[in-house]
């Protein structure tokens, strides 16, 4: 792209050391290049601001989705923190506003009370598909292969439609918590893959992102053993910044 969109929000750093840069990323700004984003992603914008060409994602977090993510900047330690996210031995805590509604009976898959006969919390449970070439993940039968817990947030000042709610993804599978969320009647505020593939907005429209935040993440790190925990500071319900 020689006219790539401008995205004019910034990312804040939550921590830095020799080893990992943590952001905490805004919505519309993608983690790495992809399709027509090239300069305007966190990692290139990173490489940039620090002079450092070798900054590497140790994970990602889609475009739309705002957030704690954490970056190598030193080669030798890439592959000690990328496996972190790949065993699935950091813990990520999510928050997100949907509507406040009954839950519904999803098509596939299982809902499960943990503290009944209260609805929430809950665990969501269903095996989860994406195909290539395919915009939307979707459930079908089978082997499950993806699995969330869901919790019941705060209320939303002035607003009697939508509430938080924190999400606790146990798997990793594309598109995830968008997904659980729909099947259970819940879609999240600004979602629009789910439940209904809708018209793309234009690129320079940022007036309603999509309500997910990646709230927290703990680990131990891989290099030292000390316990690690970022957290996001952008809002719910309010603009990128």
């Amino acid at each position: 792209m020689t006219d790539e969109p401008a995205i004019p929000f910034e990312y804040g750093v939550l921590y830095e050391d020799d080893r990992i840069i943590v952001i905490d990323k805004p919505h519309f700004l993608a983690t790495t290049p992809r399709g027509m984003w090239y300069r305007q992603t966190a990692l290139i914008r990173l490489r940039s601001a620090y002079g450092e060409p070798d900054i590497t994602p140790a994970h990602r977090l889609d475009r739309l989705t705002a957030g704690v993510v954490v970056f190598v900047r030193d080669p030798a330690y890439r592959g000690a923190y990328q496996m972190l996210f790949q065993n699935h031995l950091a813990v990520k805590t999510y928050e997100c506003l949907a509507p406040c509604a009954p839950v519904s009976r999803p098509r596939y898959g299982t809902v499960e009370r943990l503290e009944p006969p209260r609805v929430f919390p809950l665990r969501r449970r269903s095996r989860i598909v994406k195909r290539r070439g395919i915009l939307q993940a979707y459930e079908e039968s089978g082997e499950v292969n993806a699995e969330t817990v869901i919790e019941l947030g705060a209320g939303v000042p002035g607003r009697s439609d939508v509430r938080a709610y924190t999400l606790h993804p146990r798997t990793g599978k594309t598109h995830q918590l968008r997904v659980h969320m729909a099947s259970l009647g819940l879609p999240i505020v600004g979602d629009d893959f789910y439940p209904v593939l809708c018209d793309p907005k234009p690129y320079d429209d940022f007036s309603e992102p999509l309500e997910l935040v990646a709230r927290s993440l703990e680990f131990s790190d891989p290099v030292s053993g000390e316990p690690r925990r970022f957290v996001s500071r952008v809002p719910l319900g309010g603009t990128s910044s």
